[in-house]
């Protein structure tokens, strides 16, 4: 199968664009805030949450990332004025940390200071390896100043996430998408869901507030056992889930009780987005294919 995905990554250039847009529909609410507010409205009406992501990461510029600044800001201030139950996600690589990182912290401050004037909250992303120590010293020194309103995501599969924890109050935790060398991530699938165990344990007992990022069901389950045990409201913890994935289970957890929040990505670099999270990940480029071979035989299967 490794060798279908990386077959199926080197071919993506070649892919016409319509039908990557059609292939990522699914799981981007589309090009504009409208879009992703009639998404976030449909979202809320089913009783789960949001969290808004505007698509733009490893800017070149400074303008770049002062436009995807300015459109964070208007996603906040259209959560307020629509009443949404939402708030906004950011990739540090959009806001300018590889052009420059004094840049980056002034734009997330501003971002962070607009939401908590506004009573929401921003998730500060996690990307690859290279961005952890700079997404977690981010993080820390605006909680210092004061940014209780901000959070941040540890992925699993990297062998440091346990030592990273100490003092996170807000932690979105996930798997992580990103391919890494194995000296510094784990690469066996259950040495990750162990990981990612171990990690929620340690997180709940110190009492941050997590956001169980998982479509995986023998991690959703263990984690109902670990809220079980801790007898914790519904209140102290959410689930996560990616815009159509796995949608159903999420309607489950919502009747069972319990928050749930969608990843909601929108914006005009869809394309980029999509390209780059199929080549980060070639797994993933093998699915659709398969997937999107199956509907194509159905789709051409004569009536019964």
């Amino acid at each position: 199968m490794a060798l279908f995905d990386r077959a199926i990554v080197k071919a993506l250039p070649a892919v016409p664009k319509p039908i990557v847009r059609r292939l990522s529909a699914p799981y981007i609410a589309g090009p504009s805030l409208e879009d992703a507010v009639r998404v976030v409205s449909r979202l809320n009406v089913a009783g789960k949450l949001a969290t808004i992501d505007v698509l733009g990461e490893a800017v070149t510029s400074i303008a770049e990332s002062q436009e995807i600044a300015r459109s964070y800001h208007q996603v906040l201030a259209r959560i307020e004025s629509e009443k949404l139950d939402a708030n906004v996600s950011i990739k540090l690589t959009g806001l300018g940390l590889h052009v420059d990182a004094e840049h980056c912290r002034e734009n997330l401050t501003d971002v962070a200071e607009d939401a908590r004037v506004r009573g929401n909250f921003v998730r500060i992303d996690m990307e690859d390896s290279s961005t952890t120590g700079a997404t977690l010293g981010l993080y820390r020194g605006l909680r210092a100043g004061g940014h209780e309103n901000v959070g941040v995501v540890l992925q699993a599969r990297l062998r440091r996430t346990l030592t990273d924890i100490d003092g996170l109050a807000n932690v979105r935790l996930c798997k992580g998408i990103y391919v890494e060398p194995s000296e510094i991530a784990f690469q066996a699938e259950n040495e990750i869901r162990a990981s990612y165990r171990e990690t929620l344990s340690a997180l709940l007992d110190q009492g941050s507030y997590v956001g169980i990022a998982t479509h995986d069901e023998e991690l959703i389950i263990d984690a109902l056992d670990q809220i079980r045990e801790r007898g914790l409201e519904r209140e102290a913890y959410e689930f996560q889930m990616l815009l159509g994935v796995r949608e159903r289970r999420g309607d489950e957890l919502v009747r069972a009780g319990h928050r749930v929040r969608v990843y909601l990505p929108f914006g005009v670099r869809w394309y980029e987005y999509s390209i780059r999270r199929l080549q980060e990940n070639p797994a993933i480029a093998g699915y659709i294919a398969l997937g999107t071979l199956g509907r194509l035989r159905r789709w051409r299967s004569p009536a019964p």
